[in-house]
């Protein structure tokens, strides 16, 4: 029998099933929905999104807000509703099966859909793999039944899975693709009201109540530090919501010695760019400050306990994404008892002051950022419609 054209394919009215349960999978799918839609015009898009997907022409079946649920004790309180919202969707997709159910992110709740579905006859993909590279490693052979397609959004992921044998895709991460190569610092400082002839320590100490208290203190202290020798630095701190800037106004004053302090509401990004350094925890942050081509230092502390469990699981070298996509060391990670605020001062008066490191750090990110920069939408896209072919739908 012959297979069909992508043109043939093109023509035909397929429906895509797709699974967002939060914000930044929202943010995903609406592009993921404009790149399959100039492949297939007359495609229809149902599931579960936000309003990014829906302004694109998905129909979420539930509100996207029912699964963005954070914290154990929240999923708990929630679990029969979760369990209910994932049979109803399951209900759905078997009595009309689309033609490929695609999984953003949300792995908790979305790979086990994936798993059924596949089982049930129906193409699944998964789009963000999750840290199964760093821990709990034997989640592959549970995500190998569950998908026909992995989407990766760094290169290391996919060496991950083509190690085990599962299809894998890397498709670069959007943020590379809307982050400019070279961003304009004295304009972001402009923005902020900031002196621009002065430099800039950019403080991020998380975006989650627990971590700004048990890093905003450490941090505040290691900045405290570094002004006592560069007085004519400018500190800045980014806050994520009103509580988190109550929270960090509170640290703030609590200290023995005021320190002089910007704190802006949202815009964590633009205070990134207006910065010379910035001092943040490990997470995305550390990639933003990459592709941004910031010196940055890393610091994290955990309970005792929590450390000494991690410890023992992860699987990885390092914790700061420059430093997997490097696949060496080219930013400092001080956890646990190595951060205090003296080594985490020093960390950064070191790439404030040494401009040879600044200037390497700076081709090194920008390598890094072309690495990651692949137009993700149109790379998801095109491995989900090869995908398609393949099985001549």
């Amino acid at each position: 029998m012959t297979q069909p054209t992508q043109a043939t394919i093109s023509q035909s009215k397929l429906t895509f099933g797709m699974i967002a349960g939060e914000a930044s999978g929202d943010i995903l799918g609406a592009g993921l929905i404009r790149s399959l839609r100039k492949r297939f015009p007359n495609a229809r898009f149902v599931g579960i999104g936000g309003d990014e997907m829906v302004a694109e022409g998905f129909h979420s079946l539930v509100p996207m807000e029912r699964l963005s649920v954070m914290g154990l004790v929240e999923v708990l309180g929630r679990i029969r509703e979760l369990f209910s919202i994932r049979a109803r969707l399951l209900d759905y997709f078997f009595a009309t099966p689309p033609d490929v159910v695609i999984g953003i992110d949300s792995p908790d709740f979305t790979l086990a859909i994936e798993r059924r579905c596949r089982e049930a006859g129906i193409l699944s993909v998964h789009y963000v793999s999750p840290s199964v590279w760093a821990w709990r490693q034997k989640r592959i052979f549970k995500i190998a039944k569950s998908v026909n397609l992995m989407l990766t959004l760094f290169p290391f992921e996919a060496r991950f899975y083509e190690e085990h044998k599962v299809p894998v895709a890397f498709v670069g991460h959007p943020l590379a693709d809307r982050i400019p190569m070279e961003p304009d610092t004295l304009a972001m400082r402009a923005s902020l009201g900031m002196n621009p002839g002065a430099p800039v320590l950019a403080v991020l100490p998380g975006s989650r109540a627990g971590e700004v208290e048990r890093l905003g203190t450490l941090f505040l202290e290691a900045a405290r530090w570094i002004q006592e020798k560069r007085p004519d630095l400018q500190l800045v701190i980014p806050c994520v919501n009103r509580e988190r800037e109550k929270q960090v106004r509170a640290l703030v004053d609590a200290l023995a010695v005021k320190l002089p302090v910007i704190i802006v509401r949202g815009r964590s990004r633009d205070v990134m760019a207006a910065s010379d350094v910035v001092l943040l925890a490990s997470g995305t942050a550390t990639l933003e400050a990459m592709l941004l081509k910031k010196p940055m230092v890393v610091g994290y502390r955990l309970s005792g306990l929590s450390y000494a469990l991690v410890s023992r699981l992860v699987k990885v070298p390092h914790v700061a994404l420059p430093n997997l996509l490097a696949r060496q060391p080219l930013v400092p990670e001080l956890l646990q008892d190595a951060a205090s605020p003296e080594s985490l001062g020093a960390a950064v008066l070191e790439r404030l002051e040494n401009t040879e490191e600044r200037a390497r750090l700076k081709e090194a990110f920008t390598e890094l950022h072309q690495t990651l920069r692949q137009d993700a939408d149109e790379k998801a896209a095109a491995a989900i419609s090869d995908l398609l072919e393949r099985n001549g739908r």
